[in-house]
């Protein structure tokens, strides 16, 4: 059996490997991908305005851009974001010579920080300006750097290490478990045995099970027990999720990076925010201000001037530490995303408890970046949903998929809580997930099991798209995925068929909401296009979601209609192999989930089979049908 040593250096040399892929894939995207599929795909804004520049309270050069075409298309655009600026000249783009890094996105404008050298009056007169996503160095960087530091750690860190690569039992307290009224017996359960932890605890949340709730109350009687906890994610999403249900517990929360939920909420327990509204401030900007006047008007034979700098910048410094120390002081919960812990701002910082939502996402070296700084980790996730993202088929082969959560759980099965209580999907629903997920663990609260939109509805249907006239799938271009025209048409028209028999002043009046997925972003942005020509759905336009599978996760609704898009006499599948983004599809809905798909294409696969199978014997059966028959 490896060492932990061993399997680490396996760790890092698979990331080097993604590393490189992903690097050479940017660039021969860059270089081949014209520029209306940069931002067909969401990932350049083009053309832009460049509406203003200013230094932000952390004193760093931001400039604010407007999308001013193709508002529609969902962008790949988020807090800490490595961009790049362009400019169009003659046929050809030419890149400015740096990177900025995106601070707030808002619609269809944006903040990105920039160098102090950034050429800000030639980008603002050149034209026709763009921007578009950088290959990100930094999160590389810190997730080498993490874990070299744990190859090489001693003390807790190296404990830990040497703990979670082993078969090692997971130290615990004992005392009397303690009484959650408001929380089921799992979930109880779990806080219980994160109380008890003294290494380590996994909360596994299937779908609907209230992992939120229960790691929200998990970090609130921690915090009865500890001054303060570092709360992490892998997504900016997930962070300011579980941040928002802290603060509305009354938890004073720091939040590292800015908010992708963005509102006055959210910002007010940012560190900018923060920051800027401290009483010293001022007093720190004017100093700042004093610094840039004194180097903008140098003398020449001023011999007092690196006196005088000195002297501004020690002050400055100063103030800065006892702000930082301040806010820091008043915190309970730091909340940042896993590459956030590395954040500068965090140096020096050291916690009792790391809580990591998301965990069954994120890349093993990711979450190494906060433990560093822990003595104990809690990670909660569900690796039946959404896996961590890979674009190495060798690296994903050969381990690099495989998180530290699941190496956990394998090693160490009693220190994971499962949660079997869903309170979202209809119960009929919920089964085949359960049965085919979770070896049937998974059971509906009462409050949900019969819910249910129209009386004597089926809560299932799988609508076969094989009949169409038109041809079937359409391949549109590299790794921009597949396109199936007629299954669209017929996913809007079986759902304004359903809408139909519901009635607009019900759909109306009890806010049904609607989430149209496809795992496809060409299907999804085709969907989008088709929705917003269809005069039928003008009244409900804002109540549905069109968006792929990876932008429903954490998401539910009422109704939920998947377009499956592959329809081929091979019987490829592609990526819906990836059983656990289909069943993060299958259980966003509420009371009913319709299905589109080629049955002949889809059905040569066992899960697909096994699901069509249920759906149909749901027409029939009084009770539910078992997943595996």
């Amino acid at each position: 059996m490896e060492s932990p040593i061993q399997a680490l250096q396996q760790q890092r040399l698979l990331l080097q490997l993604e590393y490189q892929t992903e690097k050479e894939a940017f660039r021969r995207q860059t270089e081949q991908r014209g520029l209306a599929r940069q931002v067909k795909r969401g990932d350049a804004w083009w053309p832009i305005s460049i509406e203003r520049s200013y230094l932000n309270s952390l004193n760093q050069l931001c400039v604010e851009v407007v999308r001013r075409a193709d508002g529609d298309i969902e962008h790949n655009f988020e807090y800490g974001r490595p961009v790049m600026f362009f400019r169009i000249a003659g046929n050809s783009i030419k890149y400015y010579s740096f990177t900025g890094s995106v601070s707030l996105v808002q619609g269809n404008r944006m903040v990105v920080s920039v160098p102090d050298s950034a050429p800000l009056t030639d980008m603002q007169t050149a034209g026709e300006v763009g921007v578009q996503l950088s290959f990100d160095e930094t999160s590389y960087k810190m997730m080498f750097d993490a874990l070299d530091r744990v190859m090489r750690a001693k003390g807790r860190l190296g404990y830990l290490r040497d703990l979670f690569y082993s078969r090692q039992p997971a130290a615990t307290y004992t005392f009397a478990p303690l009484p959650f009224p408001y929380l089921n017996k799992t979930q109880e359960e779990a806080v219980n045995r994160v109380l008890w932890a003294k290494d380590v605890a996994i909360v596994h949340g299937p779908p609907g099970t209230g992992k939120t709730t229960t790691l929200v109350e998990a970090v609130y009687e921690t915090l009865r027990r500890e001054p303060q906890v570092l709360v992490c994610a892998q997504s900016n999403m997930a962070v300011d999720w579980i941040a928002e249900k802290l603060v509305d517990r009354g938890v004073p929360v720091l939040r590292i990076g800015n908010p992708t939920r963005v509102n006055d909420k959210m910002l007010s327990f940012t560190y900018e925010r923060r920051f800027e509204s401290h009483p010293d401030y001022e007093l720190l900007w004017a100093i700042r201000k004093a610094i840039r006047e004194l180097r903008a008007h140098r003398r020449r034979g001023d011999d007092k001037y690196h006196q005088k700098l000195e002297r501004l910048r020690d002050r400055a410094n100063e103030l800065e530490i006892r702000i930082n120390a301040q806010l820091f002081g008043e915190a309970r919960v730091i909340a940042c995303t896993l590459v956030g812990a590395g954040h500068r701002l965090l140096d020096g910082q050291k916690f009792g408890t790391l809580f990591i939502d998301e965990a069954a996402q994120a890349l093993e070296a990711a979450s190494w970046i906060p433990i560093r700084r822990c003595q104990r980790v809690i990670l909660a996730g569900d690796h039946c949903q959404l896996p961590p993202t890979v674009k190495s088929i060798a690296a994903l082969k050969a381990g690099l998929g495989t998180t530290l959560m699941e190496r956990i759980a394998r090693q160490k099965p009693e220190v994971v809580t499962l949660l079997r209580v869903q309170y979202r999907m209809n119960e009929e629903i919920m089964r085949f997930s359960s049965d085919w997920f979770y070896g049937g663990q998974v059971v509906s609260a009462p409050e949900v099991k019969y819910r249910s939109i129209l009386d004597l509805d089926v809560p299932m249907e799988w609508v076969d798209a094989s009949d169409e006239e038109t041809a079937g799938e359409e391949f549109v271009g590299e790794s921009f995925g597949r396109i199936n025209k007629a299954e669209a048409e017929l996913t809007l028209q079986t759902l304004q068929q359903y809408f139909e028999r519901i009635g607009k002043t019900r759909v109306l009046n009890d806010r049904l909401d609607v989430g149209l997925i496809s795992p496809y972003r060409a299907q999804v942005q085709y969907l989008r296009q088709q929705l917003r020509k269809r005069e039928f759905f003008k009244p409900f336009r804002s109540l549905i979601t069109v968006n792929t599978v990876d932008g429903f996760q954490g998401q539910e609704r009422d109704i939920i209609v998947i377009s499956l898009v592959r329809s081929n006499d091979e019987g490829q599948i592609g990526f819906l192999r990836d059983l656990r983004r289909m069943n993060v599809a299958i259980t966003r809905a509420r009371m009913k989930l319709i299905i589109l798909g080629d049955i002949a294409t889809l059905t040569q696969h066992q899960f697909y089979r096994q699901l069509y199978r249920y759906i149909q014997a749901l027409k029939a059966a009084p009770t539910p049908p078992e997943a595996g028959t």
